[in-house]
């Protein structure tokens, strides 16, 4: 137990022969429940983690590999039948220093906040040694996930290390959560759909020698279709089909007279080309919805940050 909360840990585990046993040892004692989930690992990281096993934790293998988030969502459903009060997800490859878990726990248990992430970059030597094309991949990445998710609070989204409530949890659409790498994303949309207030918390990573299974050629496009999705989903569901919302107004229209302003300017321009010429009252038509349209769009812009949970 932990201040009355009784915690659970799910540790996704794949290919973690060499670390597993040693997330289990360094877990701290006041978690209740070690899930350890198996995603069909091809090494023997079942068997060590049975052998290492504690008397708290319990061992999942999946039948067929899932991917991260697949595991993470088992481990979930494992926590609310075990009724869990907070739910903590660990990585299998030892990156996560279990001594921060009591600051990521903090937020949830008190109640001020129904999910924590860390937060890696907190600091500005946060970045010191990492190559310019991961620098900037992150800036994006968190830049898109800002605008996806509405959370314009957070920074480093792909972080796994989090803590969550389980009545959170239960409000959660499990099954609809993504199940690979992009897990960390599509359930930042969800949280914000359901209204969920969120909090980084500054923790440092602990870098390994582990090979990493990400292959960015194979994750980007379906990670940037995600968040393109998720977005729609989010205004759809939270700003339209709940309640009618002047976010989606002005969204909405800002952007029809932002495409209807710029097709006028570029049907303008090409009259312009030829011996014909565009009128001034063209030009109007196409000047003046397009900077309505850009300024409503600024608007939905900022009732959206406001609106963050």
């Amino acid at each position: 137990m932990y201040q009355d909360k009784r915690i659970a840990v799910v540790v996704p585990c794949y290919n973690e022969e060499r670390h597993v046993a040693e997330v289990i040892a360094t877990m701290p004692d006041f978690v209740d429940h070690i899930l350890i989930i198996d995603d069909q690992s091809k090494d023997a990281t079942y068997d060590v983690a049975t052998a290492a096993a504690s008397p708290q934790t319990e061992v999942i293998r999946h039948e067929v590999n899932k991917g991260v988030g697949g595991s993470i969502v088992t481990g979930h459903r494992r926590a609310i039948e075990l009724k869990a009060d907070v739910v903590a997800v660990m990585a299998g490859d030892g990156q996560m220093d279990p001594d921060y878990l009591p600051s990521l726990l903090d937020p949830v248990v008190s109640g001020h906040k129904g999910f924590a992430k860390a937060n890696r970059f907190y600091s500005a030597n946060s970045f010191a040694g990492m190559p310019r094309y991961r620098f900037w991949g992150n800036v994006m990445l968190t830049f898109l996930t800002k605008v996806a998710s509405g959370y314009w609070n957070i920074v480093d989204p792909q972080n796994g290390y989090t803590a969550v409530s389980r009545t959170v949890l239960e409000r959660m659409p499990l099954h609809k959560l993504a199940e690979r790498y992009e897990f960390e994303n599509d359930q930042l949309i969800w949280l914000n759909i359901i209204d969920v207030s969120v909090v980084d918390v500054p923790i440092p990573a602990v870098y390994r020698d582990e090979t990493s299974t990400l292959r960015l050629h194979q994750v980007m496009p379906r990670l940037l279709w995600l968040l393109l999705g998720g977005f729609w989903r989010r205004i759809w569901r939270k700003y339209v089909l709940w309640s009618f919302s002047p976010i989606a107004l002005l969204l909405f229209v800002g952007l029809l007279l932002t495409i209807f302003g710029v097709a006028v300017g570029i049907w303008a321009v090409i009259q312009t080309l030829g011996p014909s010429e565009a009128s001034t009252g063209t030009w109007l038509l196409a000047v003046g919805p397009t900077l309505v349209g850009i300024n409503m769009l600024t608007q939905a812009l900022v009732l959206d940050i406001q609106a963050t949970p």
